[in-house]
Parts: C-alpha cells; structure tokens; sequence
C-alpha cells in the first residue's frame, strides 16, 4: 500500500499547458466565427469557398490537437520523472 504523502508528480509549469490551450481554443474558436467565411468566391475546383474553407480546418485541426497532446505529454513525463527522483533521493537517506 502506497502512502498518500507520496507525491506522483512533480510541479507543473505552466508554459506547456497554456499553449496547449491556446492551440485548441483557436482550432474551436477560429471555424464557429462564419461571417469571416461564409463567402462564394474565390472557388477552389469549382467549390466555394464556405466548404473548402471548412474542410481545411480538418487537418489544421488534427496537428493543433497533435502538438497540444505532445506538450501535456511530455510535461506530464517530465513531472513524473521529477516525483521519482525526488523519491528515490529520499529512499537513499
């Protein structure tokens, strides 16, 4: 059994987690804001530009999303490894 003043985290900086709400905000934010392009023109292989614009948020989306996971990934790696380091520092005294 584990003792709950254990820690299994380190402390987070907040840097990677802001960015990584930035990022997902401006992949939700960016595609409901329609007055900037609920337009015809210019078409893309005859398709207006209210459906292409649209679908181009897709991928954008899709590598916003990748890179937010990435951060909060490796900083939770990164917390995790600080916990055990701090835990094995005192395991050793």
């Amino acid at each position: 059994m584990s003792t709950p003043d254990v820690p299994t985290r380190g402390p987070a900086r907040p840097g990677p987690y802001i960015v990584a709400g930035i990022l997902l905000a401006i992949a939700i934010l960016v595609p409901l804001y329609v007055p900037a392009y609920s337009t015809n023109q210019p078409r893309l292989a005859g398709m207006p530009f209210f459906y292409w614009y649209q679908m181009l948020w897709v991928p954008i989306t899709a590598c916003m999303i990748g890179i937010a996971y990435r951060l909060v990934t490796k900083e939770d790696r990164r917390r995790r490894e600080a916990a055990r380091g701090a835990r094995t520092k005192e395991q050793e005294q």
